[in-house]
């Protein structure tokens, strides 16, 4: 691909930027191409060494804030007439509540998943804390008082500690399930800015 071609596509990607934003991409990525070839490497090879539009696009598409999309999308647009206007005051209180009980609904979904890893956490710590109390308290019991209700208190805190550790490796994969989705779902609310726009 020359790096015309993957400029060109690298801009319909960004469609959905502010005109600036996609500028200063576009004259990053034209500067890079440019010293890999002062480097010695041709023009195919240096684009190629870049990677994937596509995966370029989604980076660059993840690190922007929304409030861009937005802003750009609120200023492209025409100005409604006053029919449109009467209409959606006219359908507010159906498109509204609407809205709100979706966005309701999402926000719910998403604490409750939260609250899930926050239990999970929350239950490796309390088999951390029986584990070790337990330790110390069936060492104490095995010398104070009785051998075999210590050994049997030591046992079963052995128990609660290797279960805190395989607890918490769960709770860890659970936690970065949680901060992968909510990476996906930010993305998946930009990408919906670039289909629109493309649309």
């Amino acid at each position: 691909m020359t790096k015309a071609e993957f400029l060109s596509k690298l801009n319909e990607k960004l469609s959905a930027l502010p005109d600036t934003d996609i500028d200063e991409r576009i004259s990053f990525y034209s500067e890079m191409i440019d010293d890999r070839i002062e480097d010695g490497y041709s023009e195919e090879d240096a684009v190629a060494m870049l990677g994937s539009i596509d995966e370029i696009a989604e980076q660059i598409i993840g690190s922007t804030p929304l409030t861009k999309f937005v802003r750009k999308k609120v200023s492209a647009h025409r100005r409604l007439g006053a029919l449109e206007i009467i209409l959606l005051i006219l359908g507010s209180p159906i498109w509204l509540s609407l809205l709100i009980t979706a966005v309701s609904v999402a926000f719910s979904i998403y604490v409750s998943l939260w609250s899930i890893v926050i239990a999970l956490w929350s239950a490796q710590v309390s088999l951390t804390v029986c584990g070790l109390v337990g330790l110390i308290a069936g060492g104490v019991y095995a010398v104070a008082h009785s051998v075999i209700p210590g050994f049997a208190v030591l046992g079963a805190a052995l128990v609660c500690v290797g279960l805190a550790i395989f607890a918490f490796y769960c709770c860890k994969l659970a936690t970065r399930g949680i901060i992968w989705l909510t990476k996906k779902m930010w993305l998946g609310v930009k990408l919906s800015f670039v289909r629109k726009e493309k649309n």
